[in-house]
C-alpha cells in the first residue's frame, strides 16, 4: 500500500495543529503533532530545572527521556516516559521553553528518528517548524501555513479567555513576535518556506476553509 506523506509549517498561532488533525481525519491519515513532542521535552527539562543553556545536563537528561503518540477516544495523546502529560502541553511557558530547546541539535536529533520512521510506515500530516524542509523533505505535499502576528495573537487571546485564563493580549502578541523571531533566526533548522510549499495565509480564513483547501490539494497531488 502507497504511503503519502503531507508536511505542514509556519510560525506558532497559525493554527497547525488544528487544521493538520482535521485533514487528516477527512484523508484517513496519521497526524503526528510534533510541537506536542517538543513540548514534552521541554515540560521534562522544566521539571528538572535544567536551562536552555546547560548541554551537559541536557544530554545525560535525554537518555532517559521516552515521548511516544497514542490515541484514545479519537484523541491523540502524548506520553513522557509513560505519563500522559497532554494536558500540561499548551501552557505558555512550556511553549516558550520548547521554543528554546527545540534549536539545540540533541534534542531535535532525540525526535528526528522517530518521527521519520512514522512516516516511512504509514501516511501521515505531519505538523512543525521544519517538516518540510528538514524532517520530510521529500513529501508529498508541503504546505506552509501562516497568518498575521495580530490575527494571531487575537485567537490565542480568545483561547485563553475561554479557558478562563487571566492574559493580557499586547503581551500576548509580544511573545508571538519573540517567537516568529526567535524560530527564524535558529541556527539549526530554521522557520522558513520550502520551496516547493504552498503558500497560505489563513489570515482571513474560516478553519473548515483551510482545511478544505489542503484535503482537495492532497487529493489531488496524491491522487486520493
Amino acid at each position: 500500500m502507497k504511503v503519502y506523506n503531507i508536511a505542514i509549517d509556519g510560525p506558532a498561532g497559525a493554527g497547525k495543529s488544528t487544521v493538520a488533525k482535521m485533514a487528516a481525519a477527512r484523508l484517513g491519515f496519521v497526524y503526528v503533532d510534533t510541537g506536542s513532542m517538543y513540548r514534552a521535552l521541554a515540560l521534562y527539562f522544566m521539571r528538572l530545572s535544567i536551562k536552555p543553556g546547560d548541554m551537559s545536563a541536557i544530554g545525560d537528561a535525554l537518555a532517559g527521556i521516552d515521548v511516544t503518540l497514542s490515541h484514545r477516544g479519537g484523541e491523540q495523546v502524548v506520553l513522557l516516559n509513560g505519563e500522559d502529560v497532554s494536558q500540561f502541553l499548551r501552557a505558555q511557558e512550556v511553549g516558550d521553553m520548547a521554543s528554546a530547546f527545540s534549536p539545540l541539535a540533541p534534542v531535535r536529533e532525540k525526535l528526528l528518528f522517530l518521527q521519520r520512521e512514522l512516516a516511512e510506515r504509514t501516511s501521515v500530516i505531519m505538523d512543525g517548524r521544519d517538516i518540510g524542509t528538514t524532517v520530510l523533505p521529500n513529501a508529498d505535499l508541503k504546505i506552509y501555513l501562516t497568518a498575521d502576528a495580530k490575527v494571531r495573537a487575537g485567537r490565542r487571546y480568545k483561547e485563553l479567555l475561554e479557558r478562563g485564563a487571566e492574559c493580557d493580549e499586547e503581551e500576548i502578541l509580544k511573545g508571538i513576535l519573540a517567537r516568529d523571531a526567535q524560530d527564524m533566526e535558529r541556527e539549526i533548522s530554521p522557520l522558513r518556506q520550502a520551496q516547493d510549499a504552498v503558500l497560505l495565509d489563513a489570515s482571513y480564513m474560516t478553519v473548515d476553509e483551510v482545511v478544505s483547501f489542503i484535503v482537495n490539494l492532497a487529493r489531488e497531488r496524491c491522487g486520493l
